[in-house]
């Protein structure tokens, strides 16, 4: 436990008690392509091309323009002979055939349990399967995965009233995949449903969620009922932050999303003694100390880290960059 203390705190404030969840921030996914991103940089040189933001958080987006990275939406933007990294979330098939044709020298950075759903769809179609998808419409890793098998073979389920909408085709052969970055709960209660309305239906031996978006949930469970707040550190259009905002919701405790410590106010902490801080697997420790810092400025801080499972995860970089 460790405690600092604002030299203008109120004497009369008691100790804010500050519960830091763990495991929390970045997963193996983001770490390698914040990493591919950077030794591009120092390989090919200033600028490289990055094709969406390579993770969902605004700190380490600027964080990598100022290195030299150039983020763009499209590769129309990109200059012919320029290499392009694609983001961590995956691209549609047509994205890198796009790439090759006009001669471009690319680098995949999609999470490999990303690109390991893309080939579970693959193989669902090849065996002949309508694939289920579970998953959030618009999200780039949706728009990935959806694009990696013909149109008309996949079809998006975003809720339990989706699949009570599902016709019901008895020769049509069924199978179901997930979004990586979903809420573990809701996910399975929309899985049960399908095997119940389909007995039939072919999934994957193990969940689609990854290890680490599973991880901060769990240990967003853990201190959620011993806190009156819970803050989480994540971009609003980051997937997996969303979620461990809902899973603290779900646990009866208050729960904000902010991108950087500058957005909480001194008024948060009234009437709060214990407040519980998290990241989404795209934030960077440092806004953890950031929060940290911005609370002791208020109150004297006793926190204390609450560990709920222990991460080792390391994915191979691109052959193009490996040492």
């Amino acid at each position: 436990m460790t405690t600092a203390t604002p030299s203008h705190a109120p004497a009369s404030l008691l100790p804010l008690r500050v519960l830091i969840a763990a495991p929390r921030g970045f997963c193996a996914g983001v770490d390698r392509a914040i990493e591919i991103v950077e030794r591009a940089i120092k390989r090919y040189g200033a600028p490289v091309y990055v094709r969406h933001e390579i993770v969902h958080n605004r700190f380490v987006v600027e964080g990598l323009k100022a290195k030299g990275a150039i983020f763009v939406e499209e590769l129309d933007q990109v200059p012919d002979g320029a290499p392009v990294v694609f983001s961590a979330h995956g691209v549609p098939k047509s994205v890198p055939v796009e790439a090759t044709s006009r001669g471009l020298d690319w680098l995949d950075a999609t999470c490999p349990l990303v690109s390991k759903v893309h080939r579970q769809a693959e193989r669902q179609v090849e065996a002949g399967r309508h694939i289920l998808f579970v998953g959030h419409r618009g999200h780039p890793e949706v728009v990935g995965t959806m694009g990696q098998v013909p149109e008309g073979t996949i079809t998006l389920v975003e809720t339990l009233d989706d699949v009570a909408n599902i016709p019901t085709e008895p020769e049509r052969q069924l199978a179901f995949l997930t979004q990586t970055t979903l809420s573990v709960d809701d996910t399975a209660a929309i899985i049960a449903a399908l095997r119940a309305r389909f007995p039939s239906i072919n999934g994957p031996r193990a969940e689609d969620i990854c290890y680490a978006t599973s991880n901060r949930q769990e240990s967003v469970k853990a201190i959620a009922s011993e806190c009156d707040l819970v803050v989480v550190i994540g971009a609003p259009n980051s997937s997996n932050s969303l979620r461990l905002v809902e899973v603290a919701e779900r646990s009866g405790t208050q729960a904000r999303l902010i991108q950087r410590a500058s957005e909480i106010s001194a008024d948060w902490l009234d009437g709060i003694n214990t407040i519980g801080v998290t990241a989404g697997a795209s934030a960077p420790e440092v806004l953890v100390r950031e929060v940290i810092d911005r609370l002791s400025e208020w109150r004297t801080i006793e926190s204390e880290t609450v560990t709920t499972a222990e991460e080792n995860m390391v994915f191979k970089l691109p052959r193009q960059l490996a040492d």
